[in-house]
């Protein structure tokens, strides 16, 4: 589906993380002895106790899988890839997905939830790795055309601050939820909680295809907001979809996630209104 020629207009991306055992344990357990593991393993069972859920600040993690959608003018899909496979380096993960924002002019982030949480981490990862950012750390521009203000969604389109007038409802569900609603299939048996095991038992093949569906979920979240938006008719939409499909399963022979991804795949029906 790529042609180097078009634009590409937006990057969706999704960021899956683990954590930096040598980090927690000298910034949290300073003198204490712990190895990398011990560390994780302290900290988990401690925000577990605390809050019911292990799941440790992105300030301490690091990318091991980003999946990178590039998307052209008229929302379809170029192309769909896991950076620095299949070695996984968060340094060199880092390196390639802001260069390759750079590559492409300065394309239109767009996640969901990504202002919380994946663009954070790739910022700490860029100030950890010593990259310099000006084009979106450009802090002295006006406040509304800063790259990483919060209303300026022509740099990063986050859907949840969409679907929730940034911040002032709420999307309870989340993306699984909004992904079913169109037919996609959603969260099906692996979310983000698992990651850090699944790191652990090497299966860092499994995080990237888990990656790389939550990128299409997102995808087909954000053709529908266009619609929403008045920016697709529901026509062209699923045309769209019906041509990413038939992309998808030229791809599945090679791809256990386009394959799993298709398995799970549902069904959306447009309603037939009254006059």
């Amino acid at each position: 589906m790529e042609n180097e020629q078009q634009q590409v207009n937006w990057l969706i991306f999704d960021v899956e993380t683990v954590a930096d055992g040598d980090l927690i344990s000298k910034v949290r357990y300073s003198g204490k002895g712990y190895s990398p593991e011990e560390a994780i393993r302290q900290y988990r069972d401690e925000l577990l106790e605390q809050t019911g859920r292990d799941v440790i600040p992105s300030t301490f993690m690091l990318p091991i899988s980003v999946a990178v959608a590039k998307i052209d003018p008229f929302f379809r899909l170029l192309d769909l890839a896991v950076l620095d496979a299949p070695e996984y380096r968060p340094h060199e993960i880092t390196r390639r997905f802001w260069m390759g924002w750079r590559h492409y002019q300065h394309p239109t982030f767009v996640t969901f939830n990504g202002r919380g949480y994946d663009l954070p981490v790739m910022e700490f990862a860029a100030y950890r790795y010593g990259l310099s950012l000006p084009e979106w750390f450009n802090v002295n521009a006006r406040s509304f055309e800063q790259a990483r203000n919060r209303y300026n969604t022509s740099a990063h389109l986050d859907l949840m601050d969409l679907f929730t007038n940034f911040g002032a409802g709420k999307a309870t569900g989340g993306l699984n939820l909004l992904a079913n609603l169109i037919g996609k299939p959603g969260k099906t048996g692996i979310d983000g909680s698992q990651v850090q095991d699944m790191f652990e038992r090497g299966e860092v093949e499994a995080i990237n295809d888990y990656c790389r569906s939550d990128v299409l979920d997102t995808y087909f979240v954000f053709l529908r907001s266009r619609v929403l938006c008045g920016q697709l008719t529901i026509e062209q939409e699923q045309e769209i979809v019906a041509n990413t499909k038939s992309w998808l399963e030229t791809q599945a022979k090679d791809s256990p996630a386009y394959t799993h991804y298709l398995k799970h795949w549902g069904k959306w029906t447009a309603p037939e209104y009254g006059t």
